[in-house]
């Protein structure tokens, strides 16, 4: 019997559609984009990787046999998570399902960002729970798990988030860091009073809809003055999620930690090895072309101490029988340290090359779903899973989009612009539109000035280098600056032209605002909440129905 895909459920949103290659797209690893056009050629960097999602259910038995954690000690954690998360009824169908020796789990994960973050952790959300319905509906038990990355303390990456206000113009929201919880674990931190009046800024500032009461009373009720970032970000996430049965699972939970200490154990008495590993993976890369995404030197720890301050600190090899945390005078032996990893693992976090092993130790998991950085370290990480003897988890490329409503599909149209040629930026783009649809009677003089200037400087040229070739050479050293004073008066001539007529100024600046806010792709920066004000729940929907579990590209999803 063949088996059969998961196509898109395109037909019940009738959305139009366009496909970019990632190619195209600038700053993309050289790694990333190999895994994606050919992922079978990197086997030696990923042991378990698939030409198609279709070969993932062929992992389970190795996952369920390799899975030892009590499933019933775990679900009771999850349950006690979720209810507090707010979670629909679908979740906890899918956490009694999780308790099922037959069933495996569908990882993805991300920092618990401002507001759920940009689009992206939307996205890895919706590709994961696609995934894991697909498997389901070929006969292999799967569950949907949401990772929240709580226990990261780079408050500065997730303390902000973008939407796009009333005139299309992006407009940012923070929360206010308070410098005496510096390096603390950002789930831990709570939301400031401050806050409360940065919100209302920003609900003022965003367009009205039948959609605003709705988001409003969510972001005041989730993000309120007190609430812990972390079980805020777990229950936005909920709340977008409730009826897909999503599981959410929060790292900083002690029992989680408890549950983990073995692999902690296991981590910290072969971390010497592990570290020797990493490193040869990083030169291996490096010969053959690539650039490794995490930084690996030989007095790297795999696991991040929590100080009695509550702040996450590195762990520094200082020789080979001690270890020192970070900017403290606290050292351990490796033993001394495994022995902590046991009795007191809250004291823990696992760094970013252990942390998928840790999430595979907990979770029966057949596959992740990641961006293009962490396909990238993957390919070192998986090293760490053959020294801690365990089965190298298969991951996968996120859905990835940029949403483009009707207005600026016109706009692209009107000005026929690709949207490949927004890569540029406003200030590339700008002449053409000028020179093409604004102004072209005058964007035709500085041509014919241009052509004039150059036709009386070739006279010049040869009559001056029959008198005295040292002149022509002086004016070939000048003619550059003399052009160049033209093209300046024209590039002003541009933007003032823009300035002056407000239509197309608006169109063009509202457009790279929605599609390239801040020179990236939208799902980088933009937050969900722009899209749920427009259209409410129904975006989600459609995001998930559009999702191909085939597709490589970088998809054009227009609305």
């Amino acid at each position: 019997m063949q088996e059969t895909g998961c196509p898109p459920a395109t037909s019940k949103s009738n959305l139009r559609f366009e496909t970019v290659n990632f190619a195209r797209i600038p700053a993309q690893s050289k790694l990333f984009l190999q895994y994606q056009s050919d992922p079978l050629s990197l086997r030696k960097y990923y042991p378990n990787v698939v030409a198609s999602h279709l070969e993932i259910s062929s992992r389970a038995s190795e996952v369920l046999n390799a899975y030892t954690i009590d499933r019933a000690v775990l679900c009771e954690i999850l349950e006690d998570q979720n209810l507090r998360f707010k979670a629909g009824s679908k979740t906890f169908e899918n956490i009694a399902r999780l308790q099922r020796d037959d069933t495996v789990a569908v990882l993805t994960g991300q920092q618990a960002g401002l507001l759920t973050g940009p689009l992206y952790t939307i996205y890895k959300a919706l590709s994961a729970m696609k995934m894991a319905n697909c498997l389901s509906e070929r006969g292999q038990n799967a569950v949907p798990v949401f990772w929240a990355a709580t226990e990261d303390h780079d408050f500065d990456e997730i303390a902000r988030t973008v939407m796009l206000d009333s005139t299309g113009d992006p407009t940012t929201i923070e929360i206010a860091s308070d410098p005496k919880l510096a390096g603390n674990s950002v789930g831990g931190i709570a939301v400031p009073k401050s806050f409360e009046a940065e919100l209302s800024r920003l609900l003022d500032s965003l367009p009205d809809s039948e959609f605003k009461g709705s988001v409003a009373e969510t972001l005041k009720s989730i993000w309120s003055p007190g609430a812990k970032i972390g079980t805020a970000f777990c229950s936005h996430i909920q709340k977008l999620f409730e009826n897909y049965g999503l599981i959410v699972v929060d790292p900083l939970d002690p029992r989680l930690k408890k549950l983990a200490s073995p692999i902690y154990s296991q981590a910290v008495r072969r971390s010497e090895e592990t570290v020797a590993a990493l490193v040869d993976r990083s030169k291996e890369l490096k010969s053959d072309g690539f650039e490794p995404q995490v930084l690996v030197t030989p007095d790297y720890f795999p696991l991040f101490y929590h100080t009695d301050d509550g702040v996450r600190r590195s762990v520094r090899r200082k020789d080979d029988r001690t270890y020192r945390v970070t900017d403290t005078k606290i050292e351990f032996s490796n033993d001394e340290i495994s022995q902590i990893a046991l009795a007191e693992p809250d004291r823990l976090s696992p760094g970013v090359m252990l942390r998928p092993v840790v999430q595979d130790y907990l979770f029966p998991t057949i596959c992740y779903f990641g961006g293009g950085a962490e396909i990238s370290y993957f390919a070192q990480n998986s090293e760490v899973y053959r020294i801690l003897e365990r089965p190298a988890t298969t991951i996968l490329h996120r859905q990835s989009y940029t949403i483009v409503e009707a207005k600026h599909a016109r706009t692209l149209e009107k000005y026929e612009l690709d949207f490949t040629d927004l890569f540029a930026g406003f200030e590339s783009v700008l002449p053409g539109i000028v020179e093409r649809f604004v102004n072209p009677s005058t964007s035709r003089l500085f041509a014919d000035a241009e052509d004039d200037i150059n036709l009386e400087l070739n006279k010049l040229d040869q009559e001056i280098s029959r008198i005295d070739p040292t002149l022509a050479a002086n004016l070939a050293k000048r003619r550059p600056k003399i052009m160049h004073h033209i093209s300046a008066v024209r590039n002003k001539f541009h933007r003032a032209q823009i300035e002056r007529d407000e239509v197309v100024n608006r169109q063009l600046r509202t457009l790279f605002a929605s599609l390239m806010p801040d020179g990236h792709l939208q799902e980088r920066t933009l937050n969900v909440e722009t899209f749920v004000l427009r259209y409410g729940p129904y975006f989600i929907d459609w995001i998930y129905d559009s999702i191909d579990l085939e597709e490589r590209d970088h998809r054009l999803l227009y609305l």
